[in-house]
């Protein structure tokens, strides 16, 4: 497992951009799969985004064309571009990583998780 810390939340209007950062405690290079996760009040924790190591990406359909998630391993953080940011995107952001593509039970699966950061989008 690796350490994973997000920032870059925070309040922003709707129709604004955010970009979300995720910076691991080593080397992300050996991590094949990461992806961002949200999750709204209320509501089950979706994927958002995930990205492999071969830079291969998924989008979840809400957010296709307006987010964009990416890689850097030299610098050991993942990124999550938002643009053209709704109400409907305000939840709580977590990105997670694991060292193996898993699927468990029709579903990714990841060994490492952030602590999360808070986006709002106000109408």
């Amino acid at each position: 497992q690796v350490h994973l810390v997000e920032s870059g939340g925070g309040l922003v209007q709707a129709g604004g951009s955010l970009r979300l950062s995720c910076a691991a405690s080593g080397s992300i290079f050996s991590l094949n799969a990461m992806g961002w996760y949200r999750q709204a009040p209320g509501q089950q924790r979706e994927l958002v985004a995930a990205i492999t190591s071969d830079g291969d990406t998924h989008y979840a359909d809400s957010v296709k064309g307006r987010f964009t998630i990416s890689r850097d391993n030299a610098k050991n953080t993942m990124y999550l571009q938002m643009n053209s940011l709704k109400p409907e995107d305000t939840a709580v952001y977590y990105c997670a990583a694991d060292e193996l593509i898993r699927i468990v039970d029709g579903k990714p699966y990841f060994d490492s998780w952030g602590q999360g950061t808070q986006v709002t989008v106000s109408s």
